[in-house]
């Protein structure tokens, strides 16, 4: 098989969304949130403070450009609404000082915080954002404004980065990770004991080779993702109205290991948990414009 045609495990599933109850026409400000992430871009698209449209899709080889993808992709959702409609536009994650078109640029932990309020509701209070490559956890209010956090080390290790590295290395599907990692004969695996994710690597394929099945490999990743996790959860606390922000919110096979370890439940939402920082974004824009800082048009 050549490297054109290699199947491409990690690549997880891209979306885009329009709210059908909002016309953008009526609204009054239209405020963008651009998401530029370490793995994935999102673009949230806000009317008068509701989400209309948005965009998620793995980050290219470009800040710039990944923005500009994002944008687009959640357009074209929006139902015509013109790309130079918007108020208002913020960018944040890493590549947030890279987007070519926003007005300003905020930490994703003033982002996230704030639509994570939004997506789970104001009963938020602990926030846990597994990103592509880092961990936060983030102490809110009612209002989503932050009042503490701790930000874990630039390591792949227990963040999204990390397990399509897996993925890939097992030849699974990223998006069936979490339900293999339960099919497994007998006991649950002791956890992979490396934290840095080039010896995980070095450590499963010695583990497959003495006859391990590959969801019992697969246990063991979760499992050491789910402690490392906790580790930096434990650290700030935990109250609750606990919610997960980032693509592994998705993972079962980290998130039933962890919450155990918490020992709370965590809240749930309909909405994609990939969009909060960009949703945080766009929806204080919104408050920027309602206090007369939009774009003159």
């Amino acid at each position: 098989m050549s490297e054109d045609t290699k199947p491409e495990f990690w690549r997880w599933t891209e979306s885009n969304w329009v709210n059908p109850d909002i016309r953008w026409q009526d609204a009054r400000f239209i405020t963008v949130g651009i998401d530029v992430g370490a793995v994935s871009s999102q673009a949230v698209i806000v009317a008068d403070g509701r989400i209309l449209a948005y965009g998620n899709m793995r980050t290219g080889s470009d800040s710039p450009n990944s923005a500009r993808s994002a944008y687009a992709y959640a357009l074209q959702a929006a139902d015509g609404l013109p790309e130079d409609r918007m108020d208002y536009c913020i960018g944040t994650g890493y590549g947030r000082v890279n987007v070519p078109f926003a007005d300003d640029s905020i930490t994703e932990i003033t982002c996230h915080a704030r639509g994570a309020n939004y997506i789970y509701g104001s009963r938020v209070r602990t926030v846990l954002d597994v990103g592509g490559q880092d961990i936060k956890v983030i102490r809110c209010d009612d209002k989503g404004s932050v009042t503490n956090f701790l930000m874990n080390d630039k390591c792949a290790a227990g963040t999204g980065r990390g397990m399509e590295v897996f993925a890939d290395l097992l030849g699974v599907p990223v998006t069936d990770v979490g339900e293999r990692s339960f099919q497994y004969p007998g006991d649950e695996p002791r956890a992979v004991s490396s934290t840095c994710v080039v010896y995980a690597k070095s450590e499963a394929t010695g583990l497959l080779r003495k006859g391990w099945t590959i969801e019992q490999v697969l246990a063991a990743y979760c499992r050491a993702m789910a402690d490392r996790i906790y580790l930096l959860v434990e650290r700030v606390g935990v109250k609750a109205g606990f919610a997960v922000t980032g693509g592994m919110a998705k993972n079962r096979g980290v998130m039933d290991r962890l919450m155990p370890l918490i020992g709370i439940k965590r809240m749930k939402t309909d909405w994609d948990t990939q969009i909060a920082g960009a949703a945080g974004a766009a929806l204080i824009g919104c408050t920027r414009c309602e206090k007369g800082k939009g774009r003159k048009k």
